[in-house]
């Protein structure tokens, strides 16, 4: 089956798949969500949740070591040049435990927490982003997560003690032909006794090229006895018929270990399959509820080197009598990476802390981390780039050749740029986050908006929706926000004063329920297809949820008497910032261009603008779109490195 033509599915059905692997309940509270719903729970973040003391000893002195190893044996300007992470790294951080670092100690790993395999990976991260992403992509999302959550007690002494150690592993879902849309998936495992047969080819495998376990998702067909569906695999990659085919190459991150993989007749026994047939989709989602948090962690890293570099170049850099810093151009740019800093990293320790204590439900807080992560990363390391001049454009090996301090900072930009498309694209993002967000009206008035229930059915729905709806709206009108004294804890004596922006994160919450309301009973069915819309109201919660953070994390540096008034001063900077980036979206949702930008891409999709490519000549070399993806033996080069 080649790549074109795999197996054609609808609109609805990719959609109903998706909808199948989204966690239908809400066991837990959560912030976020009560956010988009006009409700802001400040009881549920403030005060700032703590890790425990053992928790904050073990974490710290792991630190130390790591710190120590990414000073005297990572070598991030040779893994730059030679586009690979030397073995010896690999086996350093093995012999440190950093394989292992969110592992039971049981199995012969660290335990450590979320908070403090976060900080490890914003370190490893600000000194080689290849190795940050190395360690996250094999904790994170590789075989030990799922197995966490997952796996048998059997499956876990198999191959936990494995991965804490030894083994480097990987996560297997894209295709050639399949990106966001799983509904898609060609990878089959056809039951053979108590085997399955593994076929198919998969893309972009990050450590696919240096993993010794692989977790694959392919899809089961039903048979007697086979419910079927997407199902998760532990799979041996030296196992007969696993084929790395190529290692790819990529603007950015030079030394990730990135891959196209291709199984062919491969025999997996059935003690290697996490959970039933068919829930491989939900045991991806669920595993980046938290696995989603490394990526962040290691975006306010990047924004901590971005202020670094900035402060200490601009001080030194002066033009026109004075150093660059004091040029209010320049110093904008500085104040939006400090403060913009400040509340990254006040997101990612606030989820994260919240994921360790498990008292919440952080699925959209997590998504909603990495979505502002990636997105503020990006224009921070811009920014920076922009203050450095030509020399932000420089590679730090030709700065060091002619003399000057090895910044490299153009580096920085180009590893940062696949974040925003790195587990979930930021479009990809948009929509996961917003049909959370509308989880609530769904519950309730769904009914009303599908084409295929019953009158009596919309009707049922009607009625379940009048009552919601009377008891919820009142609420949207007037609240703690417009009380002047509100939150009056975020004003201590000599501080700044943070009360008035959590009164606005208050009074926008239930503004932007209300806009969700209206945009619900203005389009109704449509409302999936208003992308534009619904990203903007998920980038309207992200700075909410990004303000709240700042607040609370301002406060609870204060208390503890921990650069206070500091903290204060920025957390007010960035929430006015982000007040102005908030207003803008509001007006934004009623006011765009959405209608025309889609008649204009129906006009290029037709040819009606190929005069405007004229007077140019296209560089690409020839080939299809889309790689040939037929199951069936290797015909490459087996490219598999393991590392020993």
């Amino acid at each position: 089956m080649t790549a074109s033509s795999v197996r054609p599915v609808s609109e609805r059905e990719a959609r109903q798949v998706a909808e199948a692997a989204r966690e239908q309940v809400w066991h837990k509270p959560s912030f976020a969500k009560e956010l988009f719903l006009g409700r802001f729970r400040l009881d549920l973040i403030h005060p700032h949740p703590a890790p425990a003391p053992d928790d904050v000893r073990r974490g710290e002195a792991f630190l130390g070591k790591l710190r120590e190893f990414c000073e005297t044996r990572i070598d991030p300007a040779r893994i730059e040049r030679e586009a690979r992470i030397p073995d010896e790294t690999i086996n350093g951080l093995k012999e440190i435990g950093a394989l292992g670092m969110k592992i039971d100690t049981k199995y012969g790993g660290l335990g450590l927490t979320q908070v403090y395999y976060n900080k490890a990976l914003a370190l490893v991260g600000s000194v080689s982003p290849a190795v940050g992403a190395l360690l996250s992509a094999h904790q994170s999302i590789g075989v030990p997560q799922p197995l966490k959550l997952f796996g048998t007690q059997e499956q876990k002494d198999l191959f936990l003690p494995r991965c804490a150690r030894t083994d480097i592993t990987a996560f297997l879902l894209t295709e050639p032909d399949v990106g966001s849309d799983p509904a898609r998936l060609a990878t089959t495992a056809v039951p053979d006794g108590d085997d399955y047969i593994l076929d198919g080819v998969k893309l972009w495998t990050t450590n696919g090229v240096v993993a010794d376990l692989l977790v694959v998702m392919a899809r089961v067909p039903r048979s007697e006895g086979h419910k079927g569906g997407i199902t998760a695999f532990v799979v041996e990659t030296a196992a007969e018929g696993v084929t790395v085919e190529n290692r790819n190459a990529f603007m950015g991150l030079r030394g990730l270990e990135n891959g196209v993989t291709r199984f062919h007749r491969v025999r997996v026994p059935a003690i290697s399959r996490i959970g039933p047939e068919g829930a491989g989709l939900k045991i991806a989602l669920t595993t980046l509820n938290t696995g989603r948090l490394s990526l962040p962690a290691m975006c306010a890293g990047a924004g901590k080197w971005c202020l670094k570099i900035a402060r200490e170049w601009s001080a030194a850099r002066e033009q026109w009598g004075k150093p660059i810093a004091r040029h209010e151009a320049v110093g904008a740019k500085i104040s939006f990476i400090a403060a913009t800093t400040f509340a990254l990293e006040a997101v990612i320790d606030l989820a994260s802390q919240m994921a360790d204590e498990d008292r919440n439900d952080i699925r959209i807080e997590a998504a909603l981390a990495k979505l502002y992560g990636s997105e503020m990363s990006w224009l921070m390391a811009d920014e920076l780039v922009q203050i450095r001049g030509g020399r932000g454009f420089e590679t730090a090996a030709s700065l060091a050749a002619r003399g000057e301090r090895a910044v490299p900072a153009e580096q920085m930009l180009r590893d940062l740029r696949i974040n925003r498309i790195f587990e979930g694209s930021t479009e990809i993002m948009h929509l996961l986050i917003a049909r959370e967000a509308v989880d609530a009206h769904l519950s309730v008035a769904g009914d009303l908006i599908d084409p295929d229930k019953s009158l009596s059915d919309k009707g049922k729905a009607a009625a379940k929706a009048g009552g919601f709806y009377a008891r919820w709206l009142p609420g949207l009108v007037t609240g703690p926000g417009h009380l002047p004294g509100a939150y009056g804890e975020f004003h201590p004596e000599g501080h700044r004063d943070l009360s008035p922006h959590l009164r606005y994160v208050e009074r926008s919450a239930r503004k932007l329920a209300r806009s969700t309301f209206y945009a619900m009973s203005r389009w109704q069915g449509r409302m999936e297809t208003k992308q534009g819309f619904l990203g903007r109201i998920v980038d309207i919660g992200a700075e909410l949820f990004a303000m709240s953070a700042a607040c609370v994390r301002a406060e609870m540096l204060r208390s503890r008497g921990d650069h206070g008034v500091e903290a204060y001063q920025l957390a007010d900077v960035f929430c006015r910032q982000a007040r102005i980036r908030a207003e803008e979206l509001f007006g934004r949702l009623w006011t765009n261009t959405d209608e025309l930008d889609r008649k204009v891409v129906s006009g290029v999709l037709s040819g009606s603008y190929t005069w405007l490519e004229d007077g140019i000549l296209d560089p690409s070399g020839d080939g299809p779109w889309i790689a040939d993806a037929t199951p069936g033996p290797a015909t490459k080069d087996n490219v598999h490195r393991p590392i020993r």
